[in-house]
C-alpha cells in the first residue's frame, strides 16, 4: 500500500515511476498487477473530444462611469448575464446571434479566440441606477484585459459514450456527426483504454478508485480541478465537472468545432493522473480497448430511448470497420460499414504523455480528494409527446399499380384523401400518388399509375413525434406521408390536416 503523501515525495525528489495507461498495459500484462502496484507510482490518461457542456465565467472589471450588464455579447455571441454587474458565462454551444453566421461561430469559438490572444469585441446594454448610471458599453477586450476568466464545464470527460449510426433513408445531422443512411456508417467518440473514468473506475462499487471533489487535473493545457461529479453522472456512465483557469491554458487542447447542421462545440483536453495505491488499482489501470463494451445506438430513431442495434468495444471500432445485422425493409441483412471517430485519440495520447512528462519534471504533484463524486440518478423530463400513432388516420386506403387512374380518382373522391398510397401484392409500400398528381395526369394525357407516382417516398413510423413529422414534412415541401412498419407495409396516414389539426389545439 502506497500514500499520495509518499507518491509526491518521490516525485518531488524525481523518483517517481510514471506511465500512461498505454503503458500500464504492458506492464501488467508481462508483470502481473502486484509488481506493476509496486512498482509504478502514477498512471497518467487523458481525453480529447467535443464536449459541449464547456463554458468561462469571466469578469470584465467595472467600466467608467460603470454599468450592470444585463444583455452581453462576444464577437455577436450572447453571453450569460444574470448575475453581478460584469460578471458573465459563456456557452461553448451559444450560436451567433447573426443569422447568417448562426452555428459557424459560436461560444466555443469566442473561447478558444481568448485562449489565442485574439482580441473580442465586447457589447453589453444595461439599465441604469444609481450606482449604475450607464446604459451601455462597446469595447475590444483580450483575454489579459479581463480579471478572471474561469472555465466551469458542467459536464465533461464521459466516462462511457455510446456509438451512432442511421436506420433512415437519408443522412442526418447530429453530434455524432453526419450518419449516412441506411446504417452504412458507425460514429464513435472516446479514449477507451485511455479515458480516466474507465481506468479509474471500481465496477464492484459503482464509484471511482481516486477521482472525487478535490483532484488535481490536467485541463485545456493548464492545471485544473475537480470540483464535483457532472450533469447526467449516473456510474457506469459518469461524468465530471471540472474548473481551471482560462488564462493558463493552451489553444493546443482547447478546440473550437462546428458540427455541421448541429451547433458549435469545444473540444477539451482532460488529463487525470492515477496514484497507484494498490493491485487493485494498478490491475483497473491496464484496462484495453477490447475490454470496454461500447452500445450502438440508431439515431435515426427521433427519441430519447433509441434502438440498440449492436454492441462492441473499442478496439472493433478503431479498426475502421465493423460488420452489424440489421433489418432493412424487412429484411435482416449483413452489413460491413466504415466506423469514424468525432474525438481523437491522437491528441487524447498526446494529453496523457504531457501530464506524465510534468509530473517527471516535478511540476505536478497529485492532490488528495476531499470527497467522492455523488451518485446521482437521472431521470427524464416530464415532457408530453404526440406520437405519429396517436393522430393516424386508420384504417389505411391503399391501392396497387395495375388500377387506371380513373380508378385512382374514385378513391380519392369516395374516401375524401388527397393521399394515396400505392403498394404491392404483399402490401408494402412501392409510391404514392397525390390528388394533384391526377388532375397533372389528366392533363399531360398520362395513362398508368406506374408513370405518376413518386418512387422515393418520404415515410413516418407510428412511434415517431409527431412534430417531427411535421418538421419532414416542412422540409421536403410535401403535405402527407404514409405511415409504415419495419416490413415497409402501409399502416396509415398523416397529412398537413392532422398535423394542422394538433398543433392548432396546443397553447
Amino acid at each position: 500500500m502506497k500514500t499520495i503523501k509518499e507518491i509526491n515525495e518521490k516525485i518531488k525528489k524525481g523518483e517517481a515511476v510514471v506511465v500512461t495507461a498505454e503503458e500500464m498495459i504492458k506492464i501488467v500484462e508481462e508483470e502481473g498487477a502486484k509488481k506493476a502496484a509496486d512498482y509504478v507510482d502514477v498512471v497518467t490518461t487523458g481525453t480529447f473530444g467535443a464536449m459541449c457542456s464547456s463554458g468561462v465565467f469571466i469578469n470584465f472589471g467595472h467600466a467608467d462611469p460603470p454599468i450592470k450588464m444585463l444583455k452581453i455579447y462576444l464577437n455577436n455571441v450572447e453571453a450569460y448575464g444574470g448575475l453581478a454587474a460584469v460578471d458573465a458565462y459563456i456557452g461553448a454551444a451559444q450560436p451567433n446571434e447573426d443569422p447568417d453566421v448562426d452555428i459557424d461561430y459560436g461560444g466555443a469559438h469566442v473561447i478558444e479566440d481568448l485562449v489565442r490572444g485574439k482580441e473580442v469585441e465586447l457589447y453589453a446594454e444595461g439599465y441604469t441606477t444609481d450606482c449604475y448610471p450607464r446604459k451601455d458599453v462597446n469595447v475590444r477586450i483580450t483575454l489579459d484585459d479581463v480579471n478572471q476568466a474561469i472555465m466551469v464545464n458542467p459536464r465533461n470527460c464521459y466516462q462511457t459514450y455510446a456509438a451512432a449510426t442511421n436506420s433512415r433513408e437519408e443522412k442526418i445531422y447530429t453530434y455524432m456527426g453526419i450518419l449516412l443512411p441506411e446504417y452504412n456508417n458507425v460514429h464513435y467518440s472516446g479514449a477507451g483504454q485511455l479515458n480516466p473514468l474507465q481506468n479509474d473506475y471500481n465496477p464492484e462499487t459503482k464509484s471511482f478508485n481516486t477521482i472525487g471533489i478535490g483532484t488535481k487535473i490536467f485541463l485545456g493545457g493548464g492545471v485544473g480541478y475537480v470540483i464535483g461529479e457532472g450533469t447526467q453522472h449516473n456510474p457506469p456512465f459518469g461524468t465530471l465537472m471540472v474548473k481551471g483557469d482560462l488564462k493558463q491554458m493552451n489553444p493546443k487542447f482547447i478546440r473550437a468545432a462546428t458540427m455541421p447542421r448541429y451547433g458549435s462545440t469545444l473540444y477539451v483536453g482532460i488529463g487525470i493522473p492515477i496514484p497507484v495505491l494498490n493491485e487493485k488499482i494498478a490491475e483497473r489501470c491496464a484496462i484495453r480497448d477490447e475490454d470496454i463494451e461500447v452500445p450502438i445506438y440508431d439515431y435515426g430513431v427521433p427519441r430519447r430511448d433509441r434502438p440498440l442495434i449492436a454492441k462492441t468495444n473499442y478496439k472493433v471500432l478503431r479498426s475502421g470497420k465493423i460488420t452489424l445485422r440489421v433489418n432493412i425493409d424487412g429484411k435482416d441483412v449483413e452489413k460491413t460499414v466504415k466506423t469514424g471517430s468525432v474525438s481523437s485519440y491522437k491528441m487524447a495520447r498526446e494529453v496523457a504523455e504531457t501530464l506524465k512528462q510534468w509530473i517527471l519534471d516535478g511540476r505536478f504533484l497529485l492532490s488528495e480528494r476531499v470527497d467522492n463524486l455523488g451518485k446521482a440518478e437521472n431521470k427524464p423530463m416530464k415532457s408530453p409527446i404526440t406520437l405519429v400513432k396517436d393522430i393516424l388516420s386508420k384504417p389505411p386506403i391503399t391501392a396497387q399499380s395495375n388500377i387506371s387512374i380513373m380508378e385512382a380518382a374514385k378513391i380519392l373522391i369516395k374516401h375524401n384523401i388527397n393521399h394515396l398510397p400505392i403498394v404491392d401484392e404483399h402490401g408494402k409500400l412501392v409510391g404514392i400518388i397525390t390528388s394533384w398528381d391526377i388532375a397533372k395526369a389528366l392533363a399531360q394525357n398520362k395513362r398508368t399509375i406506374e408513370e405518376i407516382m413518386t418512387r422515393n417516398v418520404i415515410t413516418a413510423h407510428e412511434d415517431e413525434p409527431a412534430d417531427h413529422v411535421a418538421r419532414k414534412m416542412s422540409k421536403n415541401n410535401i403535405s402527407g406521408v404514409p405511415v409504415v412498419d419495419d416490413y415497409r407495409r402501409v399502416v396509415g396516414v398523416v397529412t398537413s390536416e392532422d398535423i394542422s389539426r394538433l398543433f392548432g389545439g396546443k397553447k
